[in-house]
């Protein structure tokens, strides 16, 4: 009798495979369809079949690549402290958004003007001295918030999801009184104004730039955790917190070095968000966070491949879903986003290349 409960509830023999094989197959079937439409049946749609417009399909396949690498600099943050530490921090987006507005404050308080500048006017201590104040600002507030806040709730993931989120609720309001409502960007220096010209197409300077630095956050963050003792105690950290303090090494003072950097790196895609787009309290806080907790949850937790392959995931969801949707379903392609995380996890229950706590 058990042993017939057993195969009917699919726990023993082949019949516990065939829900997965079934998912994978209707995944496969899925990327089929996709790609048919993509290449040939895509009409009715903004840039149409790659048949007829491959210079739009290309354009759309650069504009991923750029939207990826910024969402890699912020999730890659949001994974160190929420996917590798375990630690819930819902204000992350507060931090991003923190980080953008006093960069652009202090980039029209060193060029002495209280509007948006002329490019041509900002030179590079004029971005890259504002992105550093702001960068050196959240992540002291991401300690502050770590040690007072967190530190103390280890392990209780409800109330550091409540803590946080209380803060970044509080932060956000305070923005809004102090920087007000209305979306701004920060400018760009002048040396990256401009475009190459790549297969036909213009190709914005800054958008290579974005590439660089999510090239350049990736692999320091790999040697970090790779090839230094911090990145081995903070993985050995994560794993068996008592094992590593009876060895005498102090795992606190690691873990909050590991929230500065992701703390900064929050900020970093901030002021570089903040230049790329735009910022506004109450909105680019929440997209932020969503666009973090996504990739994460998509790449696996505590994984920094699984962090650069959510990104290029969700960055192509992102860019292709308004280009390739139907033009009188292309308000629908957020839906797509959640449609990848969904199947994802449908395979891949802990993420691309994640594993279990």
């Amino acid at each position: 009798m058990t042993g017939a409960v057993n195969v009917l509830l699919g726990r023993r023999g082949r019949h516990v495979h065939w829900p997965r094989a079934a998912t994978r197959l209707l995944i496969a079937a899925a990327v089929a369809f996709v790609v048919v439409w993509v290449v040939f049946l895509a009409d009715s749609t903004a840039n149409g079949p790659v048949i007829e417009a491959p210079g739009k399909f290309l354009q759309t396949v650069l504009d991923t690549i750029t939207i990826s690498g910024l969402y890699f600099i912020v999730a890659s943050g949001f994974t160190l402290i929420f996917g590798l530490m375990r630690t819930v921090q819902m204000a992350h987006g507060a931090l991003f958004l923190l980080a953008g507005l006093f960069a652009l404050t202090y980039q029209r308080k060193f060029l002495d003007i209280t509007g948006p500048p002329p490019y041509e006017d900002v030179g590079w201590a004029d971005w890259w001295l504002p992105l550093v104040i702001g960068v050196v600002i959240v992540s002291g507030l991401g300690l502050l918030i770590q040690q007072v806040f967190l530190r103390w709730n280890q392990g209780q993931e409800l109330r550091q999801a409540l803590i946080t989120i209380a803060i970044s609720i509080i932060m956000v309001d305070r923005m809004f009184h102090h920087f007000g409502g209305v979306p701004k960007d920060i400018t760009w220096t002048h040396q990256i104004h401009g475009y190459v010209e790549f297969a036909g197409l213009r190709y914005g300077i800054h958008r290579l730039f974005i590439i660089g630095m999510a090239l350049g956050v990736g692999g320091g963050l790999w040697l970090l955790l790779k090839k230094t003792r911090t990145g081995m105690v903070i993985r050995a950290g994560v794993d068996d917190t008592p094992m590593v303090q009876a060895l005498g090494i102090n795992v606190q003072k690691v873990f909050a070095v590991a929230f500065v950097v992701g703390s900064a790196l929050a900020g970093l895609g901030g002021v570089i968000g903040g230049s790329f787009a735009n910022l506004g309290p109450g909105v680019t806080d929440g997209n932020w966070l969503l666009n973090s907790l996504v990739v994460v949850i998509i790449g696996g937790m505590g994984s920094l491949g699984g962090a650069a392959a959510g990104s290029l995931l969700y960055g192509a969801a992102t860019s292709f879903s308004p280009s390739y949707l139907p033009e009188a379903y292309s308000y629908y392609a957020i839906i797509a986003t959640f449609v990848i995380l969904a199947l994802v996890l449908a395979v891949r229950p802990y993420g691309l290349f994640g594993r279990p706590a």
